[in-house]
């Protein structure tokens, strides 16, 4: 009788690479998949922001005790990762704040990508805990304010509907398409990874390919 083949588990999400995919799939794809990166001003200067939140410790401010480089996993969704800092409340309440550099006066495409990863930090500190996190902060080193971010209902379907995108990708190892339009003539333009994606090209032997699958004269 032939023995049944166990279903492989699927990879683990870091909790980066949420941001990564609502920011661009391939990007995504670039640094998850294929291992690569690049810095440019913009990376390095995030890096220098993450210095202090990197390193692990507690302290206590205010009454509120508050630990740094804190791991996160949900198992359920697959992520892994960890929060620049965690702000324990009242009965222990949970709330996480991610550190970005830049102005927290990001257009609003761009903005929802920092929400996104900070809302799946939410949802791994939730299972971890069993505390409910209804809300959240992101924390903008140039603007030195912080932005509060609900945790809504809609974020927390994005996250799950994310994760799986991306353990589709990593199961399938196909990098995704670059993106096109005005879209891509905004983030191409920030993005570390242009010259390794080269955005242009891809996308002008994608069209190539299709015009010769449905012309195959041409």
């Amino acid at each position: 009788m032939p023995t049944a083949t166990a279903t492989p588990e699927p990879e683990a999400v870091p909790l980066s690479a949420l941001q990564h995919w609502r920011y661009c799939p391939r990007q995504c794809g670039l640094i998850h998949l294929e291992q690569v990166f690049d810095d440019n001003l913009a990376t390095l200067r995030g890096q220098a922001v993450h210095t202090k939140a990197d390193l692990p410790g507690v302290d206590t401010a205010k009454g509120v005790r508050v630990e740094r480089a804190l791991p996160l996993w949900h198992d359920a969704l697959g992520l892994i990762g960890k929060a620049d800092v965690v702000e324990f409340l009242a009965a222990g309440v949970p709330y996480p704040v991610e550190y970005k550099h830049g102005s927290r006066n990001k257009a609003a495409d761009i903005a929802a990508c920092d929400d996104l990863q900070l809302a799946a930090q939410a949802l791994c500190l939730e299972a971890m805990t069993g505390q409910p996190v209804p809300e959240g902060a992101l924390y903008y080193a140039s603007s030195k304010r912080r932005r509060v971010v609900p945790i809504t209902a809609q974020l927390r379907a994005d996250v799950a509907q994310t994760a799986q995108a991306i353990q589709q990708m990593l199961a399938s190892g196909q990098l995704p398409p670059p993106l096109a339009g005005a879209q891509a003539a905004q983030r191409c333009k920030g993005c570390s990874l242009q010259e390794r994606c080269q955005p242009q090209a891809t996308h002008a032997s994608l069209m190539a390919a299709r015009q010769s699958l449905f012309d195959p004269d041409a």
